[in-house]
């Protein structure tokens, strides 16, 4: 029998997801899942701001906006009512072969292992990251005022800045979702004076976002452009742990999606053979998304990139191409 080990006790947001684009739409689709039923806003366009420049285009698919807070509800009722044991508000310490411990002391024998702890490191499964550099998310909610929400209906909004940027989307209760992104070593010196210097440096979301908010989620240490490549028998790493692509993509939970599914069929082989045969095979098909999303990422974070960029987003069908290149099908 399945055992999910979820460490809050409910529904709660966190720093990433609130972007369903099409490829995400079609996998829980097919796990019974409409997102419509859940309220998730439509999306249909995409705007590229950078500075004063503003640069607006179609989306190749249909894409939503649904918090993370109704969408992990929604994947765990689905699990459970498949046969799933959830233990909710228990989390994984460390694992010692296929043994794991929880924060009470109790262990866990299993079969196979998959490992879903997002960016967060797990003792026993730590990723080697090599070289990547790594950046910093943030998280907030707006309250939409009339004159947001009417720029933000059916549009995900992307912000450009240096060395990072930020996505502003209408999730299914009405509230905006705000996800920021920078490297690491432009929060030395602390959120607050990070966020007023951006304030400074972007002018259309510092007018989206008002008064700054005071309660947000954070997590350190993201290593974009990082994957998976190999593991050990039994062991399947999947979303962030097995590929972190640049949230710039918007594919992150496509990424969690597929490589679940793709874990799941090579589980049911039998004995824990195929993990290392999944893992390889999966790191090749994110080879392209991850890739486009990092030059994209690199472009977008560089003032000569940024210029190129929102030159390139006005010829009519690149941003389509450039979106389907970095999805993971």
């Amino acid at each position: 029998m399945p055992v999910i080990i979820e460490r809050a006790p409910g529904p709660r947001d966190v720093v990433c997801g609130g972007f369903l684009g099409w490829d995400a739409l079609a996998h829980l689709r097919r796990l019974g899942l409409d997102p419509a039923r859940l309220g998730a806003r439509p999306i249909r366009r995409l705007r590229l701001v950078a500075g004063t420049r503003v640069v607006e285009a179609d989306l190749p698919g249909a894409a939503a906006g649904l918090s993370r807070r109704a969408l992990d509800a929604a994947l765990l009722q689905i699990a459970e009512a498949e046969g799933a044991t959830v233990l909710r508000g228990r989390a994984a310490r460390a694992v010692e072969g296929h043994r794991v411990r929880l924060d009470d002391g109790h262990e866990i024998e299993a079969d196979s292992l998959f490992v879903a702890t997002g960016k967060h490191e797990l003792r026993g499964t730590v990723r080697d990251l090599g070289a990547h550099g790594v950046s910093v998310g943030l998280r907030a909610t707006l309250v939409p005022t009339p004159k947001l929400e009417h720029a933000l209906a059916a549009t995900i909004e992307l912000h450009l800045y240096d060395r990072g940027y930020a996505g502003l989307l209408v999730q299914e209760d009405g509230a905006v979702n705000l996800c920021l992104t920078v490297a690491q070593d432009r929060m030395a010196g602390g959120r607050a004076a990070f966020l007023a210097a951006l304030m400074s440096e972007a002018p259309l979301l510092a007018e989206r976002i008002g008064a700054l908010p005071k309660g947000w989620e954070a997590i350190a240490g993201v290593p974009y452009g990082w994957r998976a490549r190999t593991t050990k028998p039994g062991i399947y790493r999947v979303g962030d742990q097995v590929a972190v692509i640049a949230s710039f993509a918007g594919d992150g939970i496509a990424v969690a999606l597929a490589s679940g599914a793709a874990a799941a069929q090579a589980c049911l082989h039998g004995d824990g053979r195929g993990a290392r045969a999944y893992q390889a095979g999966f790191a090749r098909r994110a080879a392209r998304p991850v890739k486009v999303a990092e030059a994209l990422r690199h472009m977008a974070e560089h003032r000569a990139g940024r210029t190129a960029m929102m030159q390139l987003a006005k010829i009519g069908g690149l941003v389509g191409l450039a979106a389907r290149l970095s999805r993971i099908g």
